[in-house]
């Protein structure tokens, strides 16, 4: 099998999500795939920080445009003169090739433009809504990253059920329990955060919830009488003014942080710092962070809805996004009662540990041979 992998997101986005599972798919399927041949196209000039096997060759794509994310991406690759069977893009199908040389197979991780539209950039959106069918009925294959992603799929496109396959994802291995007073050390040097603190890290748009989580502790500090601050880590998006504003209406922005987008590096230090992680999301198509916080040995809060609950087993307190006093109390909870500290610790690392990168790359190869035999 003779494989095409659109690999440029692995160059430029690594430390997004997107980014960061083209970057582990390729290193994983290097790591354990010896019979097929790879195709990598990436960015021009571009070098591989993987060193890859005799099976895998790169292939410069040489138009780049300085625009967003979904520009740069929305380059259809040209595929002519290359000897593939199957063509993988893994950003969501944006940038197939407008003519048909294989069989094609993308990476969809959700249809979140569909059921919030008004949570996505314009630009994302225009692209989804007018190009994503298109790209859909291109394809032979689809691979998700959770089932209910899968099901939003097959409704919101009316693609084939058996052609959809589910990969889940992974915590990356630098993610894992590391000494807490050297964490807490490394980031107040490099974030000035000290004492104790509830974490959240993750995207900023209107989905992630953070008016929710800003509101739920603004409660936990009536109860909870020791000192302790809310950290919203990730790059300030649009929203950002709203999250400061609503912390100021309640009185409540010296004990609100926002340090900003992390250093990929720092994040592990960050988790472990950290008393407890909360992701009150209305919706994820899969949701990375909170398998990141489990696989560091934090006790984890998700919202009872879309693929979280799926991601998070039985591994994590789950909640009504949408219920302030229950994000609250589930708070309180974790900070008093010791026995459950231990008890989501310790299941959140045995959850985490039964997701690799390595078994997301064998699903995936079974979805390449199932698109080209199916």
């Amino acid at each position: 099998m003779k494989v095409g992998i659109d690999a440029r997101a692995a160059k430029w986005y690594r430390g997004t999500g997107i980014g960061t599972y083209t970057y582990q798919l390729i290193n994983c399927l290097n790591k354990i795939d010896n019979t097929n041949d790879y195709l990598l196209f990436t960015p021009e000039n571009s070098q591989s920080t993987i060193p890859l096997k005799s099976n895998f060759k790169l292939s410069s794509i040489s138009e780049e445009s300085e625009g967003s994310f979904w520009d740069e991406v929305n380059i259809p690759n040209i595929l002519k003169n290359k000897d593939i069977d199957l063509y993988h893009i893994p950003q969501n199908g944006v940038g197939l090739p407008y003519d048909k040389k294989c069989s094609f197979i993308i990476t969809l991780h959700d249809v979140i433009p569909y059921k919030m539209p008004e949570t996505v950039s314009h630009r994302y959106l225009k692209i989804f809504s007018e190009q994503i069918p298109m790209i859909v009925s291109k394809c032979d294959g689809i691979i998700t990253v959770s089932n209910h992603s899968k099901k939003d799929i097959v409704e919101a496109f009316n693609f084939p059920e058996d052609k959809v396959y589910v990969t889940p994802l992974a915590a990356e291995d630098i993610y894992k329990p590391l000494n807490k007073a050297l964490s807490k050390n490394i980031i107040k040097k490099n974030y000035s955060i000290d004492g104790d603190f509830i974490l959240y890290v993750g995207g900023f748009s209107p989905r992630k919830n953070i008016i929710g989580l800003i509101e739920g502790f603004s409660k936990l500090l009536n109860y909870y009488k020791n000192d302790i601050k809310l950290v919203i880590a990730g790059k300030r998006g649009k929203s950002y003014e709203l999250y400061k504003k609503r912390a100021e209406e309640l009185n409540i922005s010296d004990k609100i942080i926002f340090p900003g987008f992390i250093l990929i590096d720092h994040l592990p230090y960050l988790y472990n710092a950290s008393k407890l992680f909360v992701y009150p999301s209305f919706y994820e198509g899969f949701g990375l962070p909170p398998i990141e916080a489990m696989s560091c040995g934090i006790p984890v809060i998700g919202s009872n809805s879309t693929s979280v609950p799926e991601v998070l087993g039985n591994s994590g307190l789950l909640i009504d996004p949408n219920n302030i006093d229950e994000l609250c109390n589930s708070m309180l909870k974790i900070l008093y009662d010791k026995n459950l500290r231990e008890e989501l610790i310790l299941s959140g690392l045995v959850r985490s540990s039964k997701l690799t990168w390595e078994k997301t790359a064998k699903q995936t190869l079974l979805a390449y041979d199932k698109t080209l035999n199916h």
